[in-house]
Parts: structure tokens; sequence; C-alpha cells
């Protein structure tokens, strides 16, 4: 950075040659030192509402189905709910539906999304947690729509 001034009430104006600006990330998976937080700014950042996380989906994936979309943000919108030992994040949605588009899916259904599961929950125990809360949605949706068991197609959206 180049030379810049910086006023603060209690001190006056100070000048400074460079100001290293690193940013660090954290899932809260492993702790940090004490050493480190003091010296960091701390801004915490929750998941995106479901609005704002389709926003995101349709910037950074445009070619992926708009129904397709929808219905994997409402499936992660859910996992997200369950206590896991990995909160699938941003990414991982972002990374199934780039997966899903690849392979030319336009709409989810219980099949295809328990064969990609893993493509957004990490770990074996939270896979089985995401299995079940996935199979009481459909249950739940055909209880609304009074459908019969049969095709899920569509029942997850």
């Amino acid at each position: 950075l180049s030379d810049f001034q910086v006023t603060v009430p209690e001190l006056g104006t100070l000048k400074a040659k460079h100001i290293p600006l690193v940013v660090l990330t954290s899932n809260n998976a492993r702790e940090m030192s004490d050493a480190l937080k003091r010296r960091c700014l701390h801004l915490y950042i929750d998941f995106p509402d479901r609005a704002q996380e389709l926003a995101i989906v349709k910037l950074k994936v445009p070619e992926a189905a708009g129904k397709l979309a929808e219905e994997v943000v409402t499936v992660v919108q859910s996992l997200r709910k369950l206590d896991l030992k990995k909160t699938p994040g941003i990414s991982e949605t972002l990374d199934w539906v780039k997966a899903l588009t690849l392979l030319n899916v336009n709409s989810l259904d219980q099949e295809l999304v328990t064969e990609t599961l893993d493509t957004i929950v990490k770990y074996e125990g939270d896979v089985r947690k995401a299995q079940e809360e996935l199979k009481d949605y459909v249950r739940r949706v055909r209880a609304r729509r009074g459908t019969e068991a049969g095709s899920d197609k569509d029942l997850l959206n």
C-alpha cells in the first residue's frame, strides 16, 4: 500500500507506510491461539438466507437450471438445521449445483440426492443424518400433497 493517513481522535493523525491486511476465515473446526485472536478483529457472518443463497448460486452457476438451483438451495438450507459435524457451506452448495449441471440434471429426486449427497455432506455420520432428514422431508411433502408412496420425482421442491 502507498502512504496514507489515519486520524484517531485520541491519538491525532497517524502516518503509515504499509499495513499488511490478512483475512482469516474459520468454520470453528479448530481453535485459534489466544495470541492470534488478540491481533484480529472478529466478524461473524452467518449462512445466507434462502433468497441470498439462491442469488449467489445464480450468479456463480448461471448455466444451472432455475428449478435445480432452487431445489438444491432448499435441501442445503434444511440440512443446515441438523446437528452435523460439518455443516455444508455455500461452497458445497455451489459444488453440488455445478456437478448436477454437468450431469445435465434439471431437477432433484430422492435417488439422485442419495447418489450425490456426499458432495455436500462430508462425514459418514452426517450422511446418515442427512438421508433420514430427506426421507422425513419427502414424507412431509407427500402428506401435504396427499400423494401415495412411489415415485419421489419432484418431491424435494
